[in-house]
C-alpha cells in the first residue's frame, strides 16, 4: 500500500514511522508537514499538494492534534483515500458520525487508533470478564500525558484535549472489554 503521512510530529516519529518502516506490505511515498523532515522522503506543506504530487497515494495516516483532523480526514476521503486517524476520531460526536457517513459514501476505509485497546493483557482481561457479572467499574488512569507528550504545547491548547487524551485510552480499554457497559457519570 502506498501512503502518505501528514504530520511528522513526536507520535509519528515514535510511533508511525518505526511501524511503517518494518511493514513489509506499506511503502511511504511522502509526508505532508509544516516542519520536520523525513529521510528520504518528499516533504509537502499541505495534504492536498501532497496528494496531486503523488496520485497512488492509496491511504494517509492523520499524526495531527484533534482539530485539524477532521478537515484533513475529510478532504482525504473526498478524494478517495482510505484515513488512519490518531485517536480520538473527532473533537465530537457528530465529527466522528460525519467521517464515518463519508467514508461509507466513499466506500474507503476509516480507521481510528485506540492503540491502549491492542496491549497484550487487553485481550485476557476480555475473555476473562465474559462471564463475570459487571455491577460497578472504576478507572483510577495513572497515565503522565506529559511523559508521551513532552514539550508538545497544542495538547494545552483549546481542542486539543490536555488531560482527556490519556483519559481517552482508558475508555477505549473500558469499551473494547465491557462493549454493552453502559457508563454512567457519579
Amino acid at each position: 500500500m502506498k501512503l502518505g503521512l501528514v504530520g511528522a510530529g513526536a507520535i509519528a516519529r515514535s510511533q508511525h514511522l518505526p511501524v511503517i518502516d518494518e511493514h513489509p506490505n506499506v511503502d511511504l511515498v511522502a509526508v505532508a508537514t509544516r516542519d520536520g523532515t523525513v529521510d528520504g522522503v518528499p516533504i509537502y506543506g499541505s495534504l492536498g499538494e501532497m496528494l496531486a504530487a503523488h496520485e497512488d497515494i492509496e491511504a494517509v495516516s492523520l499524526c495531527v492534534p484533534p482539530v485539524p483532523r477532521f478537515e484533513l480526514a475529510r478532504e482525504a476521503i473526498a478524494k478517495g483515500r482510505h484515513v488512519f486517524l490518531e485517536k480520538p476520531p473527532g473533537t465530537t460526536l457528530s465529527e466522528a458520525k460525519t467521517l464515518a457517513d463519508a467514508a461509507d459514501e466513499a466506500d474507503v476505509v476509516l480507521f481510528a487508533s485506540w492503540h491502549s485497546r491492542y496491549a497484550p493483557a487487553v485481550e485476557t482481561l476480555k475473555t476473562r470478564l465474559e462471564h463475570t457479572t459487571i455491577k460497578t467499574v472504576r478507572v483510577t488512569w495513572k497515565e503522565d500525558v506529559r511523559q508521551w507528550h513532552p514539550g508538545q504545547t497544542w495538547i494545552w491548547q483549546p481542542g486539543g484535549f490536555g488531560v482527556f487524551d490519556p483519559g481517552i485510552n482508558a475508555l477505549s480499554i473500558l469499551t473494547h472489554v465491557l462493549p454493552s457497559f453502559r457508563l454512567v457519570s457519579s
